[in-house]
């Protein structure tokens, strides 16, 4: 049965608005796995490190059958299709997919927790997902929007589509 899962999407390094939009391309193309819907793109300041650039962040929708380590893995590897090295905690990165939401499971495995343990404290993260859908929840019933209005101020800019090249928007 399909289940409705939320990715959140970071890069920093490598032209991170082309990372970003070749991601969504390839989680289009997951098997069992359809995209329903992109967020727009986010500017934000690191977490951790700041001698670092800025970070772009957004969020897909999908609907897809995989087991969540399944899908973890999916995910890793497009990671690491993408230059993905892990040098450094909060370090910069080509990019970054995380599994913020997998229906209304909550996961505690040694490789995946879900919601993500940091989701209530970024911004970058939040508001992507309300973009998706305004009504969010974590599986406790706690409301997303009420998240991000108590949430640490990463100086969130969204990002407009400025020509041909930007990935496409909802």
């Amino acid at each position: 049965m399909a289940v409705t899962v939320y990715i959140g999407l970071g890069s920093n390094l490598a032209e991170p608005l082309q990372q970003l939009a070749s991601a969504v391309v390839a989680l289009s193309m997951l098997p069992q796995t359809t995209l329903l819907a992109q967020s727009p793109f986010y500017r934000s300041s690191p977490v951790g490190p700041q001698d670092q650039p800025d970070f772009i962040n957004g969020a897909v929708q999908l609907s897809t059958t995989l087991a969540p380590l399944a899908l973890l893995d999916a995910l890793q590897v497009i990671e690491q299709d993408q230059g993905r090295e892990r040098l450094q905690h909060w370090g910069p990165r080509t990019l970054d997919l995380d599994l913020l939401l997998y229906g209304n499971d909550v996961i505690e495995h040694e490789r995946l927790h879900v919601p993500h343990r940091e989701l209530c404290n970024r911004d970058f993260a939040l508001q992507p997902l309300l973009d998706l859908n305004p009504e969010l929840s974590l599986p406790d019933g706690r409301m997303l929007r009420d998240l991000r209005d108590q949430c640490p101020d990463n100086h969130l800019q969204r990002l407009e589509p400025t020509g041909s090249d930007t990935p496409p928007w909802p």
